[in-house]
């Protein structure tokens, strides 16, 4: 730690709101310019979304319907403002960095960057598992519970709502795309010591029981939903106890470089005593 990290950490408080104020305002307009471009092309972003819907049922027997005159409005709406939020957050979270990074340790921020980078590409991942495989398989399922008419029996036909269909994917991208920042928190705190790689793995058979909690709580009330979370969930935990210990191991390596290239104490010169 240097001078000129410590005079580079103090400013006025009045310099600090009106960092925060700039801050916020670019953040802002990033959101509301993402919100624009969305809205604007809310329909075709919507028949992005449905295509897993049309892959599983076919273009022939895939239909939504909407059954208030504003719903599908509303639903564009709804679309904007999730779609804003996730095209916006490199944004956000870069103006978010640069107001905190003036009050950390050149080390602080090295070491905080790379997880910052970290955390809208695991959201990616989590979202792309939503798209490509947890959906279309409840979709799959979901045709499967259908009814055709019969002498004695009534059809039984899957006409899925626009506003639940979208209400439903943002549910499951919001709560894989969370679940899936689990390495880079547990990373994070291992790597400023909070967590070790040992306690980790005396835990997990608790976080067993914590993950089906947790898809419990975030995914809708089906088994299908609630294990395509947990499992993903444990393999990340599992990840997160390899990647501390790599972390822990990286920090000791480097702790014994640091203590080989320290000079040794030099040792005082002997007290001269006269000769008798």
């Amino acid at each position: 730690m240097s001078d000129e990290d410590i005079e580079a950490s103090k400013a006025p408080l009045m310099d600090h709101l009106i960092e925060l104020r700039s801050r916020l305002i670019k953040a802002l307009l990033g959101f509301g310019v993402a919100f624009i471009f969305c809205f604007f092309f809310a329909k075709q972003i919507y028949n992005v979304l449905v295509w897993p819907f049309v892959w599983v049922a076919g273009p022939e027997n895939s239909k939504f319907i909407y059954t208030a005159l504003l719903e599908y409005f509303i639903t564009q709406l709804k679309l904007a403002l999730f779609g804003a939020a996730f095209i916006s957050f490199p944004i956000v979270a870069t103006q978010i960095y640069k107001f905190v990074a003036p009050g950390l340790y050149k080390h602080e921020r090295g070491a905080f960057l790379p997880y910052l980078i970290a955390t809208p590409i695991f959201f990616v991942l989590g979202s792309m598992l939503v798209y490509f495989v947890v959906l279309p398989m409840l979709i799959r399922f979901s045709l499967g519970m259908q009814q055709s008419a019969g002498a004695e029996t009534a059809q039984i036909q899957l006409l899925p709502k626009v506003g639940e269909y979208l209400s439903l994917m943002m549910s499951l991208i919001f709560a894989f795309g969370v679940a899936f920042q689990l390495p880079v928190i547990l990373t994070l705190l291992g790597r400023i010591g909070i967590i070790t790689s040992k306690q980790l793995r005396e835990k997990r058979r608790y976080f067993i029981v914590v993950a089906f909690i947790i898809a419990a709580v975030l995914t809708p009330p089906d088994v299908l939903s609630q294990a395509s979370l947990a499992l993903p969930l444990l393999a990340r935990y599992d990840g997160s106890i390899v990647a501390v210990r790599i972390v822990e191991k990286n920090a000791t390596a480097a702790k014994a470089k640091a203590t080989a290239s320290t000079p040794p104490p030099a040792s005082p010169p002997p007290d001269p005593t006269p000769a008798e």
